[in-house]
């Protein structure tokens, strides 16, 4: 009886950790990761997604006290996490401050409270940097953008912690569900038509 217990717990304790490996992003050689949080992923992955020197955009979560967060208690508001994606980036071809500037542009970062209709914690403004370089350029980026802001900028910039990736079907959202979820058609269309991006 012993014997086949350590045999469950052994396979429960590989599946497990062949499903954590699964959920890391592969960064390429020569990449960097930075995490950013500007209301809900859906939106903003839809812009990070379109840019030069992107490799990858995953939607996730970051920054709550309790692991391995569902996507409903997340959005109970009782985790702690934000809503974020993972942007995987060449720093050769698209530096971090460049990738701090349409940031700046895809969201509000003076409201303290989410995004438009979107509100809650999950919602907020955050920078997680994953380097003491990254740290000083978000520093910089945001003192720097306040200019074009009349309210105080209250993204916070914060070291990075455990990313927890999002459901499949929260993935590539808009590429998949702009012409099917109303949500889309409202929120994210504008969006890109504003910033000049394909929509």
């Amino acid at each position: 009886m012993k014997t086949l217990y350590t045999i469950i717990v052994f396979f429960a304790l590989s599946i497990a950790a062949c499903k954590s490996e699964a959920d890391k992003d592969t960064v390429p050689k020569d990449h960097i990761t930075i995490t950013l949080g500007g209301g809900c992923y859906w939106c903003v992955e839809a812009v990070f997604q379109q840019l030069d020197g992107v490799a990858s955009v995953t939607s996730g979560f970051m920054g709550g006290h309790i692991p391995n967060p569902t996507y409903k208690q997340v959005c109970e508001g009782t985790t702690g996490h934000i809503e974020v994606i993972n942007v995987v980036y060449n720093p050769k071809v698209i530096s971090t401050k460049t990738i701090l500037k349409w940031f700046w542009k895809a969201h509000d970062p003076t409201n303290p409270l989410g995004q438009g209709a979107d509100i809650g914690e999950r919602y907020t403004s955050n920078i997680f940097y994953h380097s003491d370089e990254q740290k000083a350029d978000a520093e910089w980026s945001k003192k720097t953008a306040q200019e074009a802001f009349a309210k105080p900028i209250v993204t916070r910039i914060r070291k990075v912690g455990v990313f927890y990736k999002a459901q499949e079907d929260h993935q590539n959202y808009y590429a998949r569900m702009k012409n099917k979820n109303p949500y889309c058609r409202a929120v994210i269309t504008p969006k890109l038509e504003k910033l000049n991006l394909e929509k």
